[in-house]
């Protein structure tokens, strides 16, 4: 049985790293452990979460969290 891979190891190993150089791209990752690179998306996603999503649930279907997102966002 294969062990599942935790979150970022697929985004750290030295294959993928290797992959990305080889190609000309830089990665935009730091050390393992680090959340550097996700901090500000994540607090964000956070205020998201806490200004709309959860104070407005039940969301009756998607169409209602994208137009509710589309005008948070504005």
């Amino acid at each position: 049985m294969q062990r599942p891979v935790e979150s970022g190891q697929q985004y750290t190993s030295f294959a993928f790293t290797a992959h990305l150089l080889k190609a000309g791209i830089d990665a935009s990752i730091s050390t393992v452990g680090d959340a550097l690179d996700n901090a500000l998306i994540e607090s964000q996603i956070d205020l998201y979460k806490t200004e709309l999503i959860k104070p407005r649930k039940p969301w009756h279907d998607l169409a209602d969290v994208e137009l509710s997102t589309a005008e948070w966002a504005d």
